[in-house]
């Protein structure tokens, strides 16, 4: 098993109120899954995604990844496991503007002290992966939306990370882009990664092996989501 989640909740506390975000979520993916995780704005989706990324911590509940408990750990060792073994696919893309599409990609494995001549061989084998390596030396405003989320999906891999997390990965996209983003992460699948992906869109859901859904911060249980192995 890649990761388990046993009753987590996320509480967000103020002076004045407690919102629950999350509420005794449990749930299990195995390495080489393909998980959607679907539900409407406001059910939690996001604040899961940031706890399986290492991005937060449960309130309550615990969290295993690679067989290690990692809801305890402080915010430097989260952060070690994170750039290890997390590859991250967001909305926005968060490419670096004045840097370019090479070395977009190359920037996290500075961070992780990859030699040089490494981080060459491994940006020009993403690149080529997912088929923008004739824009390397190209920036990201000189690129369209869907060749931009190319190489988010790119910098995700470059590390080799045991689990891609794809919060969104065509909200900022228009329908033929999100179609050619979705069925790159889907021959991704095919070749062994594991994705876990967060969307409000059942057309794109439909591309996982299967759906988790939420609701009010609760794993939803219509019929619709019956299909969700917990």
């Amino acid at each position: 098993m890649l990761l388990e989640l046993h009753a987590v909740s996320k509480n967000y506390s103020t002076d004045e109120v407690e919102t629950r975000a999350l509420r005794d979520i449990t749930l299990s993916i195995d390495r080489g899954d393909y998980v959607s995780i679907e539900g409407p704005s406001g059910c939690g989706k996001s604040t899961l995604l940031s706890i399986i990324g290492l991005l937060d911590a449960p309130t309550s509940g615990s969290y295993m990844l690679n067989g290690n408990a990692v809801e305890t750990l402080s915010t430097t060792d989260r952060a070690g496991i994170r750039n290890r073994e997390i590859g991250f696919i967001f909305q926005n893309f968060n490419l670096i503007g004045d840097l370019s599409v090479e070395e977009n990609v190359e920037l996290p494995l500075i961070y992780r002290g990859v030699t040089k001549s490494e981080r060459k061989r491994r940006v020009a084998e993403v690149l080529h992966r997912v088929d923008i390596a004739h824009r390397g030396r190209h920036y990201p405003a000189q690129l369209s939306g869907g060749q931009q989320q190319r190489v988010a999906v790119a910098r995700a891999l470059a590390g080799n990370p045991s689990v891609l997390l794809a919060d969104e990965p065509t909200g900022n996209l228009d329908s033929a882009h999100g179609d050619a983003v979705m069925e790159l992460l889907a021959e991704l699948h095919e070749s062994g990664s594991t994705i876990v992906m967060v969307t409000h869109d059942r057309r794109f859901a439909k591309y996982a092996k299967r759906t988790i859904g939420l609701l009010d911060g609760c794993v939803a249980g219509a019929p619709e989501f019956a299909e969700a192995r917990l």
